[in-house]
């Protein structure tokens, strides 16, 4: 905004100021989340004009003065990374930020798309041109019991551009929409996929095959005891159908707890860890399956076909891990230039008390395990519900292959003081690792979801980043909405 703009803005807009900040104008204008947006990306990437701080300084100082302004907490990057602020989300849980979701944001095209709740629990959708600030954001028609961390928010858009979302499962009936038009904000009502066990619901998440047609995966049934469905989703007749009620079969006993990936060949990975009860310490193991034909039959990573459902007798292992292992579940996995899988979770030895971040990987001879030693300060799992824990779940991308293969996993610690920090590998058999940060403070409870389309097609790597409070159990910290960030990454490069 030039300082002639801001002249005009002054003298013809001043009622305009109170009506944004009463929500008014949410989407375009000249409204509170925009100025906000302005004030903080300029401020935070240092590229304002020294007019535009003048003006944007004193308008929030009034704001502070006045008391309008919520105690809301500032993520500065640092200097390898930079951030584009989007609008102000709910934060008094981590269900805005927690790794499952498959999307927080999604790029189709030339445009970015971010799903996130606002203070009212609201879903909000909003997108913009890749690698800029300027955001278009729509409270849409759907609402959440975002007090649940569980009941987070996954979109994805087909081939066609349709905007795909589920959101709202802890064991619930499917909540499922899609926008109403290639590219648009606008959603329809909640509809039915298939019709076949939607009715216990809980981490749904998309994947989109080569093809431009979608996978949607979810967990059928409640913690230990439930089973992995897959649907497809052909953009051609814009239907889905049931490819599996259960994959990944608990029997009654257990369930799996997934991680996926897509391949540059279109071949899907999954891998997972069982759990025996809803106790977090019952977690064991970690066992894989992949399928080259888009979900329908699945094999071991040495070809042998699996005869379905996949059951903890049947299954391939990729690491034995004992149960009360402080072993955590539903973290991530990736793939190199060679289609070999890649999974980040983190676990400790017998002989410690400390969990370390391992990855657990396929040579495309055997599995290996590379396990960090970094962290200093132990602690422990266990109990049911979403666990306030002083480590995120590890988010994992690769590049290259084989011995040129290179390893990036984003993470936040206590240790590091809360931080985004990133763990980079160039040769994950030398088993050396370097660990700098992405920001400057901490952003509280947050895990790593990442644009995994914007990835693929050009190794750029966005985060949605909020800093959010999770209290033990399903708790609500007292705290207000805080803002909204995408977060730019390039490895190896400083802004």
């Amino acid at each position: 905004m030039s300082t002639k703009q801001t002249d005009n803005f002054n003298q013809k807009n001043k009622a305009n100021h109170f009506k944004a900040l009463r929500g008014a104008n949410y989407s375009r204008g000249y409204s509170f989340p925009l100025l906000f947006k302005d004030f903080v990306t300029g401020l935070l990437n240092r590229n304002l004009s020294p007019a535009k701080v003048r003006y944007l300084g004193f308008f929030f100082l009034f704001l502070l003065m006045s008391g309008l302004t919520a105690c809301a907490q500032v993520i500065s990057p640092s200097d390898r990374a930079k951030v584009s602020y989007v609008g102000e989300g709910w934060a008094s849980n981590s269900v805005n930020a927690v790794i499952f979701r498959k999307n927080s944001l999604v790029t189709w095209q030339d445009t970015q798309f971010v799903a996130y709740y606002d203070k009212d629990m609201r879903v909000v959708l909003g997108k913009r041109r890749v690698g800029e600030d300027n955001w278009t954001i729509e409270p849409t028609r759907h609402k959440g019991n975002a007090a649940d961390a569980h009941n987070s928010i996954s979109i994805m858009l087909d081939g066609d551009g349709y905007l795909h979302m589920s959101w709202d499962h802890h064991g619930h009936p499917l909540r499922y929409c899609r926008s109403i038009a290639p590219g648009s904000l606008e959603l329809t009502e909640k509809m039915s996929m298939t019709g076949k066990v939607e009715q216990s619901v809980t981490y749904p998440e998309f994947y989109k095959l080569a093809d431009g047609n979608l996978l949607f995966l979810y967990r059928n049934g409640a913690s230990g005891r439930g089973d992995l469905v897959i649907n497809r989703y052909e953009k051609a007749t814009r239907t889905w159908t049931q490819l599996h009620q259960s994959l990944i079969d608990g029997e009654g006993k257990r369930n799996a707890y997934c991680q996926s990936s897509i391949d540059k060949n279109g071949v899907l990975h999954v891998s997972w860890v069982w759990r025996e009860s809803p106790d977090v310490a019952s977690n064991h193991d970690m066992a894989y399956a992949r399928s080259t034909d888009g979900g329908l039959t699945w094999e071991k990573s040495t070809g042998e076909k699996y005869i379905l459902p996949i059951t903890m007798k049947s299954a391939e292992y990729a690491c034995l891990i004992p149960q009360k292992s402080e072993l955590i579940n539903q973290t991530s996995m990736a793939n190199d230039e060679a289609g070999n899988p890649y999974i980040a979770t983190y676990w400790r030895d017998s002989s410690s008390m400390v969990p370390q971040y391992r990855i657990i990987y396929h040579d495309g001879k055997r599995w290996e395990t590379i396990s960090t030693s970094f962290r200093k300060t132990p602690f422990s799992l266990s109990g049911a519900g979403t666990k306030a824990i002083p480590i995120s779940r590890p988010q994992i991308m690769v590049t290259g292959a084989g011995k040129k293969a290179a390893i990036l996993m984003i993470f936040r610690d206590e240790e590091r003081g809360s931080k985004v920090s990133a763990l980079r590998i160039s040769d994950p058999r030398r088993k050396l690792w370097t660990v700098s940060d992405l920001t400057e403070s901490s952003v509280g409870s947050w895990e790593p979801t990442f644009d995994t389309e914007l990835w693929q097609q050009k190794k750029v790597l966005n985060l949605f980043l909020q800093n959010v409070q999770q209290v033990d159990g399903e708790g609500k910290a007292d705290i207000g909405a805080q803002p909204v960030y995408v977060l730019e990454y390039v490895p190896g490069k400083k802004r």
